[in-house]
């Protein structure tokens, strides 16, 4: 028995969209990470990017919930002396919902340049406005 390596040929690309309506960030960014890595397909390779394209809308919907407290502090760095600044989660979910749910879909992908290549397929909106403009790929797309 040979182990399977797909191709870059042998690899097609789908559009998933998730809906964050009432869903917990960890658990909907989970399953966008699972899709864009691609191991929910049977031809996953780990070195190569053989997942699908992800549309996430509704993300000022989202909720923190269980053990992920929304008044737990997210932490950057300006890299100037004493340029430490922190938020909230729960604030920075309000203000700005689709840097919150990429900075947690991109902590769960790998961190090298395989991570940063699967990561340019994913696309976030605070609202619905991305169904419109993804309108021609969305055609065949399976929602979730």
């Amino acid at each position: 028995m040979k182990t399977y390596s797909a191709k870059p040929s042998e690899i097609e690309r789908n559009w998933v969209v998730l809906d964050a309506t009432g869903q917990s960030v960890g658990r909907l960014c989970v399953e966008a990470a699972k899709i864009l890595r691609g191991k929910h397909k049977p031809t996953f390779t780990p070195h190569m990017d053989c997942g699908d394209h992800v549309v996430i809308i509704n993300a000022a919907r989202a909720i923190y919930k269980g053990n992920n407290k929304a008044d737990e502090p997210i932490y950057r760095h300006t890299l100037y002396p004493g340029g430490i600044k922190q938020v909230p989660k729960g604030e920075l979910l309000e203000k700005r919902p689709e840097y919150a749910i990429y900075r947690t879909v991109k902590g769960m992908l790998p961190h090298n340049k395989l991570g940063a290549k699967i990561l340019t397929k994913l696309r976030i909106s605070a609202g619905e406005e991305a169904l419109a403009k993804h309108e021609a790929q969305l055609k065949g797309a399976a929602k979730d």
